[in-house]
């Protein structure tokens, strides 16, 4: 794949009002691996602190409960990254990253990592960003999990998986169609319920699947069920 795709960071959103010079030493600082789909990029009880920028790929953010089952916090494409905690306050990693398809990271070590924030206002700011828009995510998914019951979660799961594709006509797409067991670990349920939910919510005619896409039909509709029944 190294051959293919260049050493390049240029499509990493956080480096993209970074001079190119700027960039390029950057690059130059960096360590390139490549992983196969279903390999560990990043283990939660490592003591690394190296930032990992996906330049090619795609992977997923994954934690495992006390009890085992795998609890999925988000999906990562191509251009953005990782680390950056670790990097910053040298504690602990805070989750597991397994790539999903053949992927292709840019390594920055952490002292790299910190002095290009401290040389470039700008990165910092985009990163400052970058934290603000997770802290929001975050506590939404755990008002979710305090508030909403099983069903209710799963809605607001995939109103919030609509959100990049809404139409003006009330309508969105989900591409591609997501998978029950990505829904279930993290709405914190399991994969017969979201699949009884979606079966319900397509007999209402709420939202329906063509191909590889699930159209929701009325997202109006869908958004008023997400707190109509919550958690006594």
């Amino acid at each position: 794949m190294s051959g293919e795709q260049p050493n390049t960071l240029a499509n990493v959103g956080l480096f993209k009002g970074l001079p190119a010079t700027t960039r390029q030493a950057l690059e130059k600082r960096c360590s390139w691996r490549n992983f196969a789909a279903h390999e560990q990029i990043i283990d939660r009880q490592s003591d690394t602190q190296d930032v990992y920028f996906f330049v090619h790929g795609r992977v997923r953010v994954v934690n495992y409960s006390m009890s085992g089952p795998e609890i999925a916090f988000d999906e990562i494409e191509s251009g953005s990254y990782f680390g950056e905690l670790a990097a910053i306050d040298g504690e602990p990693r805070s989750a597991n990253i397994v790539a999903l398809e053949a992927t292709t990271v840019a390594i920055l070590s952490s002292e790299a990592f910190r002095a290009a924030l401290q040389e470039n206002p700008e990165l910092a700011l985009q990163l400052m960003l970058r934290m603000s828009s997770i802290i929001r995510a975050s506590t939404e998914r755990i008002m979710d999990l305090s508030t909403l019951g099983a069903n209710n979660r799963i809605y607001a799961e995939i109103l919030r998986l609509a959100k990049s594709d809404v139409r003006e006509d009330n309508t969105a797409v989900i591409t591609p169609v997501p998978i029950h067991g990505d829904i279930a670990s993290r709405v914190s349920t399991t994969r017969e319920t979201v699949a009884r939910v979606l079966s319900e919510l397509s007999r209402l005619n709420l939202v329906k699947r063509e191909r590889n896409l699930l159209v929701i039909l009325d997202l109006e509709h869908l958004t008023e069920m997400v707190e109509q029944f919550q958690v006594e």
